[in-house]
């Protein structure tokens, strides 16, 4: 029986695939027949093609999984997790991401801001979560990673942030600076709080 390899495609559970991903999904390893396959796909419309080597299956795809996708490895966090837990109140339509480098780029209208954090912090998995195929930084973790980039920095609502977790976090940084920074942040927050 012929393979159906659309069908392998069409039944993963990935919205978003790299020339990686297929090459695993399809058990193949000859680069040149994957793309030559993915090639024919876009011509026939049924797939598509957002940027040289990443592949859609439709429209309704996960902009995060395309985000953390562009370069790896990288996670979604800064802004973007900090305004989903309610600890910056500004808006932001741009989709941040830790990466191994800055960029930003426009896709499908969409604007992904890729943020250097350093190779042994963006590789430790501490506090980073897996959701439904991206890497996602924890409210601490992304609160971190902000405090790591940013000398001065104003959030919102710092009641939303488990101390301890921060806590367990900020070793892997290796920063005084952060460390004496994250202090008076809490401190401000318990203050405010009492």
């Amino acid at each position: 029986m012929k393979k159906d390899y659309l069908l392998d495609l069409v039944r993963s559970k990935n919205t978003v695939f790299t020339t990686n991903d297929v090459s695993l999904l399809w058990g193949e390893s000859n680069i040149a027949f994957i793309r030559k396959k993915m090639y024919r796909y876009i011509k026939a419309g049924k797939l598509t093609s957002v940027r040289k080597g990443i592949y859609v299956k439709d429209k309704q795809y996960e902009k995060y999984e395309l985000a953390t996708k562009i370069f790896t490895p990288s996670y979604i966090s800064f802004e973007t997790v900090l305004a989903s837990a309610g600890v910056t109140f500004q808006f932001y339509s741009h989709i941040f991401v830790a990466s191994y480098l800055t960029r930003e780029l426009t896709i499908d209208e969409q604007i992904y801001s890729f943020k250097k954090i350093k190779d042994s912090i963006l590789t430790n998995k501490t506090g980073i979560e897996v959701r439904d195929n991206y890497f996602i930084a924890s409210p601490e973790r992304a609160f971190l990673d902000v405090v790591y980039l940013n000398t001065d920095y104003f959030f919102d609502n710092l009641s939303n942030i488990n101390w301890k977790k921060v806590s367990s976090i900020l070793p892997i940084y290796n920063n005084k600076r952060m460390e004496a920074k994250v202090k008076k942040y809490q401190k401000d927050t318990e203050e405010t709080q009492e």
